[in-house]
């Protein structure tokens, strides 16, 4: 949704409290993790983060005023950030609850910088595979869901995918972590399902492009409390246990 917008366009106006990133190219926009990073041809990088309630709006750059809209007018209330680019495309970063953020970094400080630094691998990277897994769950005792949830382990998997991914691969979030890792480090094949899919739940959110549009093709067990468990044959039913914190969906029938 992002990148036809803004990569290889430039900003033609900014509204925000900084107006330094007017006349700036975005060469291109990548993930790190929770955050969208865009590469600037000046050198820097913008780094955004959606935070809980956060969300991105594309639309074509009016060319004249628009009639007054109260509905669209209640939603434009939390519209903080807004990109006119040169694409003819305006990106509009809403967020009403205002845990986004936003900061503008040099470039050869970004691996250093404070969101950034210490976050694990990529999990659709080539270098994120049941080896990569099974170093990081090794010789832990902690709940596999917990690792997983664990951003210096592995980068960017939220709590609704986590769960997901846990239930394709039909290992329990109660599992110790550990028990996934033979004792000489190597991963079992629980360990090879569960790298394959993290990768695979990831690129169907992907390609189905949000949450919203995952949840309307039917999550395997996330929000599913008390109904029947998706896995062929398996007459198990969804319960939901809390996780640090967090809600985790699980059949306990199958998920071993």
């Amino acid at each position: 949704m992002l990148e036809p917008a803004m990569a290889g366009a430039r900003f033609d106006r900014v509204i925000l409290n900084r107006a330094d990133l007017r006349s700036q190219t975005v060469r291109s926009l990548r993930r790190r993790g929770k955050y969208l990073v865009a590469d600037l041809a000046s050198g820097d990088a913008l780094i955004m983060h959606l935070g809980m309630s956060g969300w991105f709006r594309v639309e074509r750059t009016a060319t004249r005023p628009r009639r007054p809209d109260p509905d669209r007018a209640l939603e434009q209330r939390h519209d903080h950030v807004i990109f006119t680019m040169s694409s003819g495309m305006t990106v509009v970063f809403n967020d009403p609850r205002r845990f986004g953020v936003m900061d503008l970094v040099p470039a050869d400080r970004l691996a250093g910088h404070s969101t950034l630094v210490g976050l694990g691998p990529e999990p659709l990277s080539r270098a994120f595979d049941a080896m990569q897994l099974a170093r990081r769950c090794a010789a832990r005792r902690v709940a596999i869901k917990v690792v997983l949830l664990d951003q210096r382990h592995v980068a960017g998997i939220g709590n609704i995918y986590a769960s997901e991914a846990l239930h394709l691969a039909r290992l329990s979030p109660l599992r110790p972590a550990a028990t996934i890792v033979t004792k000489t480090g190597a991963p079992r094949p629980e360990c090879r399902r569960l790298a394959a899919a993290i990768k695979a739940v990831l690129r169907r959110a992907i390609a189905l492009k949000e949450a919203d549009r995952y949840r309307q093709s039917r999550f395997r067990v996330y929000d599913r409390e008390g109904e029947h468990c998706l896995t062929p044959g398996c007459r198990g039913r969804v319960v939901r246990i809390e996780q640090a914190g967090r809600s985790t969906f699980y059949c306990p029938v199958c998920q071993r």
